[in-house]
């Protein structure tokens, strides 16, 4: 079992960012979590990487509990709004910084090839000039070099073009790793998840297979009209 929740909750103060979530991922499995604005997707999103404690119940990953991080950590890979990407550096740069970090040994060749599959042309500039979903390319380049077992995505689709959406959702079929997205892209990001989870306001409102989302989300919409 790659992910296993039971009865998950996380507060701020008086407010519920997310509760009673029950949920088990096996290895490969790619889950798809939709949801309005404010529904709980990102503050989930941290809690399974670790970064976020939950307040209520028991999560494991990889069957360690996540009180104990330091063993998981290493094996998760974690794309949100925030790049991670030292600005004064190229995206090669980065990978060359991140490389040494990890204690992983790669050649020139190898990490370029990794900016070429994110769609990204080997340039000098610092990524601080780069356009938002060069960025964006450049972070998802990170996951390639960690090799993550398990892969989380906040909003991986926002401003690429509809060929840049194309090519990484290819690129995540070919990791072959476990992922959860959390996307508003739902037709997008569905056609490359198994499973997908509707949140609103914190709670698990629908459960299903990927491919029927859309519809449960547009469902969700017009209830909330």
């Amino acid at each position: 079992m790659i992910i296993e929740a039971k009865s998950l909750a996380r507060r701020f103060q008086q407010r519920w960012a997310y509760a009673h979530i029950d949920l088990e991922l096996q290895q490969g499995e790619r889950l798809l979590l939709i949801g309005a604005n404010g529904s709980g997707k990102t503050t989930l999103l941290r809690s399974l990487a670790t970064l976020l404690p939950p307040s209520q119940g028991e999560l494991s990953i990889f069957g360690v509990d996540i009180r104990n991080p330091r063993t998981i950590r290493p094996r998760i890979g974690f794309v949100s709004h925030d790049s991670g990407l030292y600005s004064d550096l190229s995206a090669l740069e980065n990978l060359q910084v991140y490389s040494s970090l990890m204690a992983k040994t790669y050649k020139q060749k190898e990490l370029e090839e990794m900016i070429e599959q994110v769609g990204l042309e080997l340039r000098n500039e610092p990524v601080h000039t780069y356009s938002a979903g060069m960025k964006k390319r450049a972070s998802i380049a990170l996951l390639l070099l960690k090799k993550p077992e398990l892969i989380l995505l906040d909003e991986p689709f926002s401003a690429l073009d509809p060929k840049g959406v194309e090519e990484l959702s290819e690129l995540f079929l070919q990791l072959g790793s476990t992922i959860v997205i959390a996307s508003h892209q739902v037709e997008s990001a569905a056609h490359i998840c198994t499973r997908a989870i509707l949140l609103e306001n914190g709670l698990i409102r629908w459960k299903g297979e990927a491919n029927n989302a859309w519809k449960a989300w547009r469902t969700a919409q017009r209830s909330s009209l």
